[in-house]
């Protein structure tokens, strides 16, 4: 099935995701329909983002019948050993709000110097198709946590990222467009758009 053909039900019901996700798969042509009311969250039990990102995804293609896409995104800070990483949506707690979680991570980031605090936002996109065939990218970049949160853009950790890859910016600060060029999600969709859409065999 080619990517003008293709409607995905989307699993996540965040509507700042579910945003991110929609303009990047329809400039491939693909159509993203929300998921339904009567389809339940799916607890995040994986241990890493790759098999909480499938278990959602198969979980909503099973109970539609048909193909559904998710993802599940981690901060992995390396003055945190990786932490928030697979709990970050949930870092400073279940429903923690993105305000909560930003200061949990600049808490425990208070006594780490600017220069030495590097981390990496990692997206899994992952479709599960009716047929059981599935399909999953993966979308990294690279930067540091800023001392305080900066701009009114975005959402979660993105006031206080800043990629290697912009002008010293936080997500925050960036339009949406500028933010898609380099984001860990415009990159993992992205990639799985470009797949959606290219030739069968």
């Amino acid at each position: 099935m080619s990517a003008p053909d293709l409607e995905l039900v989307l699993a996540t019901a965040n509507p700042d995701k579910a945003a991110e996700i929609q303009a990047i798969l329809e400039t491939a042509g693909v159509t993203v329909v929300p998921r339904p009311r009567w389809v339940p969250e799916v607890p995040e039990t994986g241990s890493t983002l790759l098999e909480n990102a499938r278990l959602k995804a198969v979980s909503l293609q099973v109970a539609t019948g048909r193909a559904a896409v998710a993802d599940d995104t981690g901060l992995e800070v390396e003055a945190l050993g990786g932490a928030p990483g697979v709990y970050s949506a949930r870092y400073a707690g279940e429903g923690a709000s993105y305000a909560d979680n930003v200061a949990k991570l600049l808490d425990e980031l208070d006594r780490v110097p600017d220069g030495r605090r590097r981390a990496k936002f990692v997206a899994i996109a992952f479709v599960s198709f009716p047929d059981h065939s599935e399909l999953w990218e993966t979308g990294v970049v690279e930067g540091e946590i800023s001392l305080w949160p900066r701009g009114l853009g975005g959402f979660g950790y993105d006031p206080v990222f800043v990629p290697d890859e912009g002008d010293g910016r936080t997500f925050a600060e960036m339009s949406t467009a500028e933010k898609h060029t380099v984001s860990h999600r415009g990159r993992a969709f992205g990639a799985l758009a470009a797949r959606l859409a290219a030739p069968a065999g």
